[in-house]
This record gives structure tokens, sequence and C-alpha cells, in this order.
């Protein structure tokens, strides 16, 4: 199974097809892992994966990736994470495709290293509302719940400070509307609808980015114009080798 440790740190990653890399950063909270993408409005692994060099991640601590907990950990440390992968795997630039958290995920990741990425399409990005962010805190204790039954090393304070830097922001958690606002990087926006996925959230990311796009409507019925039009944006900015 292709995994690599560094630092304490252990990642577990796929990869398929060839071309251009297309780094995928899965839905799912902090149980962000690539069988997600199997209940997904669509796998990009199915359907990307005859144009792109598609990678598909466990983040840490989630499905067969590990590593320690500690109260300084946050939406950089998910970055570094995300970027040694890609430098284990000699990819000096690439594209983003997250869904849900993998949103929050791409745009922590090209704020960290933005000359590394070449665009980044959203997938119903997380993000805050009037009434929401008790849900997510529920979402990070469940996780944490789990994690302690298995792992009796890690210490209660930690996660505190580890749920408030992931939760206890605003806006889309991790990065800050002044960051969006200097984005270089494309992006493609598949709006969402719910508590998690606020429609608000997805059309100020829009309105705040430089070179944003919006697509409203995006699943069932629609979800084969969409996965067109992402394979389009997609080589649209996929730069071209001299």
């Amino acid at each position: 199974m292709p995994s690599f440790e560094q630092n304490g740190v252990t990642l577990y990653y796929e990869e398929q097809g060839t071309g251009f890399p297309l780094l995928l950063l899965a839905p799912g909270g902090m149980r962000s892992i690539i069988a997600r993408w199997d209940s997904a409005p669509f796998d990009p692994r199915k359907e990307l994966g005859s144009d792109f060099r598609v990678i598909a991640m466990d983040q840490r601590n989630a499905g067969r990736s590990s590593a320690p907990v500690r109260a300084s950990d946050g939406w950089q440390t998910y970055a570094r994470d995300q970027l040694a992968l890609i430098d284990r795997l000699g990819i000096e630039r690439c594209h983003l495709l997250g869904g849900c958290i993998g949103g929050a995920f791409c745009l922590s990741l090209i704020a960290l290293a933005p000359e590394r990425i070449a665009s980044a399409v959203l997938q119903q990005p997380i993000g805050l509302s009037a009434d929401n962010r008790a849900m997510f805190y529920e979402l990070f204790d469940g996780w944490k719940t789990e994690l302690e039954s298995s792992r009796s090393e890690l210490a209660p304070e930690a996660f505190r400070g580890f749920r408030e830097r992931m939760y206890g922001g605003d806006f889309v958690f991790s990065v800050s509307r002044e960051k969006l606002r200097s984005c270089p990087a494309p992006l493609l926006v598949l709006m969402g609808n719910d508590p998690y996925h606020p429609s608000e959230i997805s059309r100020e990311i829009v309105e705040l980015a430089p070179r944003a796009t919006l697509i409203e409507n995006w699943k069932e019925p629609h979800v084969r114009t969409t996965v067109e039009r992402v394979r389009a944006f997609l080589k649209e900015h996929t730069p071209r080798t001299s």
C-alpha cells in the first residue's frame, strides 16, 4: 500500500492515470479519506483518471493515515502534509479538487504554496453560517472520541486547542476573506446548499476571489454536464509544456 512517513506522520495515498497531476482532498470532515469519493455526487478518480495523474489521500488521523495530535495543529498542519505528499511524488505543480472540508483544504494549501497550484475545484465548500458552528464542533468531537478509543497516548488538552484552530474562526475557517482576495489560482466553485455547505459561502468565495467561477446546479440531473465543465476547466488551466 503506498504511504510515506515523515516526522512521525504516515500518509496513505493512491494514484492512477497519467498527465498533469490532480490532488484530491476528500469530503468527510475530520474523517477525510479516499473512500468518501465513492458516495460523492461524482467520483473524480473515475471521471478524470483518463486525463490526469490523479492522487487521492487519507488525511492525517483518518483511514490509513496517522499522526500525533497537538494543540498547535490546524489548517496549516494539513496543508504541510499535502505539500509533503506532492514533494514526495516529485510534483512541482498540480491542480486541486476538494469536496466539503476539501474545499477549505484547497484554500489553505493555495495560501501556503500559491506557486505550486495551477487551479482548484471546490465542491460544496464548508463555511460558517449564523447557526452551524456547533455542528462542526460536534463532528470534531465525534472523530476525537473514535480516535481516543484506539490511541490512549493522546492528551485531551491537545484536542481542545486543535478544535478551536479548525472551527473557531469564521468564513471558510481555513483562510480569511482578505487572504482570498489575493488568491492567484483560478477557482471553480460547485455551490453548496445545506447547513454544512452554505450556499452563501460558495457565493462569497466567488465574489472575493479574483479568478473564480460559480456553478449553481451541478448534482443530478446535471452531473454529466458538471464533469465535462470540470474537465474543461482543469485542461484550460493546465500549464503548457515547452
